[in-house]
């Protein structure tokens, strides 16, 4: 919620003088509201990338990147991350609250009976390639579901019960397509998930189970899962959960919402990103060779980029960051696994928090260093980090969409623009035309 604090910003344009209000948030963090600002002026702001501007209300998530603050709904992310499980904090996100026991029961037994999906939605995989992206097959599935499920009792998607009960079958549904994409990739048969299992540990059981072989569960990989899912839950209006939100503007299904999400994940500006660190690992090579890439990265006519390092957002230490180094110090510990480039990534990892560059800069080991390395470690390959970054995001796109869709006032996004083509032209028939320097 947003209040008016009684203050004015004053906007002079061409000697006009335009009052515009000044609300504060919860935090007291100031802002402008510029919302009537075009239809009583004609006047437009221009700001690229939205870096400055507010696009909604919400109560959901609040970063504060200059203090390294990330809050669900006003919980710490290092609370929840030490004491709340996947359903504790799904529960939080999509009502607003923790859950009491009987809350919480209901809730897992709902994402339970959820997590099967149609048979005939298992077609959709076999028609893709074998060789096609697992993100390709996401984006093409999860908006194929609405043609499964429509709104109970002729009502709309909006209708509250019918939001809500879309949310959830998204959320329930979604590590069983992500490990059915999985599956279909390496050309094993799908695994269909057991209702005896955590959402983390039936994720990773689909992943990883084959039909002629007994899976056990490991309790630390489970459990480190489920941390890489809340961490990984909800960050705000980033470009993934704007775009959800400008989807279900329009009013359109919540599915079709989240397929749009989840294109806009698939960026390696955004989501892709842990995958780039890999690649990274990769071009480095060795230990040995850490000193000759540190130097280019310090040569400011170089082009390489430590990818991992730094934040757009928190220009302290992230906190997801902290508490992922933790789990991957963890797994590693706990795998004694025997892998160059897990080596390479610890040895970089400390020259960064020393290396005064590093330091002087906040160019501190992010999220996506430490998430690549540990879903690397637990046997996720490299096509799946982004998939499982899908899966654990959609509690905060379906709680964003939620949000949204039960307002009272719905309103179509509807963003301006800077026109810079040509002013006004005669057509000219087609034996007249001379193309001049044109751009085909």
């Amino acid at each position: 919620m947003t209040f008016e604090n009684g203050e004015q910003a004053t906007l002079y344009v061409r000697g006009r003088e335009v009052k515009l209000p000044v609300v504060e948030d919860s935090f007291k963090n100031l802002y402008v509201d510029i919302s009537k600002l075009y239809g009583s002026t004609k006047i437009c702001t221009y700001d690229p990338g939205y870096t400055s501007t507010a696009c909604c209300t919400s109560t959901i998530t609040y970063i504060d990147g200059g203090k390294g603050v990330l809050l669900y709904r006003g919980y710490p992310i290092e609370q929840l991350a030490e004491k709340a499980d996947f359903v504790d904090s799904t529960h939080l996100l999509l009502y607003g609250e923790l859950p009491d026991a009987k809350q919480k029961k209901v809730l897992d037994d709902e994402l339970k009976h959820h997590g099967m999906v149609h048979e005939k939605l298992i077609d959709f995989y076999r028609g893709f390639k074998s060789d096609a992206h697992p993100m390709a097959m996401m984006v093409g599935v999860v908006g194929a579901i609405s043609a499964f499920y429509e709104p109970n009792g002729g009502g709309k998607w909006r209708d509250r019960d019918n939001a809500r009960l879309s949310c959830v079958r998204l959320i329930a549904k979604m590590p069983t397509l992500a490990a059915m994409a999985y599956k279909t990739s390496i050309g094993q048969p799908i695994v269909y998930p057991r209702n005896d299992f955590t959402m983390s540990e039936n994720f990773l059981y689909m992943m990883f189970s084959q039909k002629n072989q007994v899976w056990k569960n490991d309790p630390v990989l489970s459990r480190a899962m489920d941390i890489i899912m809340i961490l990984h839950m909800d960050h705000e209006q980033n470009a993934s959960t704007s775009t959800v939100r400008n989807a279900g503007s329009s009013q359109a299904n919540p599915f079709a919402c989240v397929s749009a999400g989840i294109a806009c994940l698939w960026g390696p500006a955004h989501g892709g990103a842990n995958e780039a660190v890999l690649n990274m690992l990769a071009e480095i090579g060795s230990v040995d060779r850490i000193p000759e890439y540190i130097k280019r990265v310090k040569d400011p006519k170089d082009s390489f980029r430590l990818m991992g390092f730094g934040h757009r957002v928190y220009k302290a230490y992230d906190p997801r960051a902290r508490i992922m180094r933790g789990i991957t110090h963890q797994v590693l510990q706990h795998l004694k696994l025997h892998d160059p480039i897990l080596d390479l990534s610890m040895e970089l990892e400390k020259i960064a928090l020393t290396d005064e560059y590093f330091v002087k800069r906040n160019l501190y080991p992010n999220i996506d260093f430490y998430s690549g390395i540990c879903l690397r470690a637990m046997g996720v390959p490299v096509a799946m980090f982004t998939v499982l970054f899908a899966v654990a995001r959609t509690v905060g796109w379906t709680a964003q969409w939620f949000e949204m869709a039960t307002e009272p006032v719905p309103r179509i996004s509807r963003p301006r623009q800077v026109y810079a083509g040509a002013s006004n032209r005669d057509y000219v028939p087609v034996e007249r035309r001379q193309i001049i320097n044109a751009k085909l």
